[in-house]
């Protein structure tokens, strides 16, 4: 079992950062997620052939695309011998958000309500391509799953989010595996490039507030976390049980 201090267990990679295992972390009734059965990143599209290998060698055969249509085209996933499943996510934040950061420091709440309001709609608009990543992640004998987006921290972010909530790990953990993006992404500087700076800072880092706008959202719409998985992904208490059993030791 490992220290919560060492968590998360990255894979160093030269194409792609943000690389990690979502095995370690303790459960409230004393279990620990498994390694080596589910993986989060940043996207793939720059990896190299030893990258490739690496993954592969980690055992990871399937990998989740939470990007949209055109984030995927312009950097597709480059990852041969593994089975890719498109759950899109197309980014919302467009023209409001141009238009915030046009005003500089003076739109910085606006900003991060905006992202907040991003989260919000993980939970409760895109709610069936998580879903989906549940019903892969309770296939028999599947190989390990890897899910990414752009940068590995917002759709990914609270995708992780969703996993170790419903394997039943504190709130507390869930947020320090989210805020560990802070040191792990390496692209933050190229996405900050033609922003002001205000937006440019908010928009490649992550806040608890925004993972916590996703968490209130399932409360305020279910009454609690656990009865949101139920009602919206589909996580009954067998379905969790078998997650639990496949993904817990």
């Amino acid at each position: 079992m490992s220290d919560v201090a060492e968590l998360p267990r990255t894979i160093a990679l030269e194409g792609a950062s943000n690389v990690r295992d979502l095995g370690g972390y303790r459960t409230r009734d004393g279990g620990t997620v498994r390694f080596g059965r589910v993986f989060r990143s940043a996207r793939l599209s720059e990896l190299t052939q030893a990258d490739g290998a690496a993954l592969l060698a980690a055992g990871i055969g399937r990998v989740v695309d939470l990007r949209g249509a055109g984030e995927q085209a312009a950097a597709p996933t480059r990852l041969p011998g593994v089975v890719i499943h498109d759950l899109s996510i197309d980014p919302s934040l467009g023209p409001a958000m141009k238009d915030l950061a046009a005003q500089g420091e003076a739109a910085r709440q606006d900003i991060m309500a905006l992202m907040a309001n991003a989260y919000a709609s993980y939970a409760m608009v895109w709610h069936h391509r998580y879903a989906a990543m549940f019903d892969l992640l309770l296939e028999p004998e599947a190989p390990a799953l890897l899910f990414h987006c752009t940068a590995g921290k917002d759709r990914t972010g609270f995708g992780a989010a969703l996993i170790l909530a419903a394997l039943g790990v504190e709130r507390a953990t869930i947020e320090a595996d989210y805020l560990a993006t802070t040191r792990l992404w390496r692209g933050g500087a190229a996405i900050r490039e033609g922003l002001a700076q205000v937006a440019g800072e908010i928009l490649t880092s992550v806040h608890p507030m925004f993972l916590d706008a996703g968490f209130s959202a399932m409360e305020a719409a279910h009454g609690s976390v656990d009865l949101y998985l139920e009602a919206r992904l589909g996580l009954t208490t067998s379905r969790r049980a078998a997650l639990r059993a496949a993904l817990v030791e």
